[in-house]
C-alpha cells in the first residue's frame, strides 16, 4: 500500500510513522524568524506543520523536531491550519532519518492516545478563564473537558507547548482546534472532579 504526497513520490506505508502520535517542533524563516509549529503526518519525506505562521510556496525551512532534529525542505501546499513541508534530503540523509523515524516510532506506538482515551463531555458551565505564565489573564469557553484535557475556545492562540491554568487546573497546549485551542492537564482529574464540571 502506498500514499502520495506533495513531490508526487509514492511512500510505502511502512515508512509512515506508525501510530498515533504528538510532536512539537519549531521551523525557521528565510529571514531568521522562528516559529512554533505540531507535526502531522510524518514521513521520510514530508510533514504537515500546523502553525498560526504559513509561509509562501517554495519558501526554504529550517525545522527541528522533537526527538529527531534538524530538517531542512522547501513550504508546499497551504492547509487549513498550517501548511505542508515537502523534505530535500536524498541518499544516506534521507535513510538516517528514515531510520530515526523507526527508532521512534517503535517507542510511541501508543504515544498521543492519552488525550483520547478519556470520553469527553460537555461541561455545565463552559465560561472560565486561562492563565498565561506571565500573568496575563483571559476569558474562555470550555467546549468539551475529560479526565485528561479540554478543548477551549479563547481569541488568543499561544504557542504550542505552552503551560497555562484553565481555572484551577494545570495543564499544556497540545494542539490547536477550531477557534481555541487543546489543553492536557499535567495531573488528570478524577471522576469526582469532573463530574462536578459536566452536566
Amino acid at each position: 500500500m502506498t500514499a502520495k504526497i506533495a513531490t508526487g513520490e509514492d511512500i510505502s506505508s511502512t515508512e509512515r510513522v506508525a501510530g498515533p502520535t504528538i510532536m512539537f517542533g519549531r521551523f525557521m524563516l528565510p529571514d531568521l524568524s522562528e516559529h512554533p509549529c505540531q507535526v502531522s503526518e510524518l514521513t521520510p519525506d514530508g510533514a504537515v506543520f500546523i502553525t498560526t505562521t504559513v509561509p509562501e510556496k517554495d519558501a526554504q525551512i529550517v525545522a527541528y523536531l522533537d526527538d529527531i532534529g534538524r530538517v531542512e525542505g522547501l513550504s508546499g501546499e497551504v492547509l487549513p491550519g498550517g501548511f505542508r513541508i515537502v523534505f530535500s534530503h536524498t541518499g544516506q540523509r534521507r535513510e538516517r532519518f528514515a531510520s530515526r523515524l523507526s527508532g521512534r516510532s517503535a517507542k510511541n506506538t501508543t504515544a498521543g492516545t492519552d488525550l483520547r482515551r478519556h470520553s469527553r463531555h460537555a461541561p455545565s458551565d463552559g465560561q472560565s478563564y486561562i492563565t498565561l505564565p506571565d500573568g496575563r489573564v483571559y476569558p474562555c469557553e470550555v467546549i468539551d473537558i475529560s479526565l485528561s484535557g479540554a478543548a477551549v475556545k479563547v481569541d488568543v492562540m499561544p504557542s504550542l507547548g505552552t503551560y497555562l491554568m484553565l481555572g484551577k487546573m494545570r495543564g499544556r497546549i497540545v494542539r490547536y482546534v477550531d477557534s481555541g485551542i487543546a489543553i492536557e492537564f499535567l495531573k488528570p482529574l478524577n471522576t469526582t472532579q469532573l463530574s462536578t464540571q459536566i452536566r
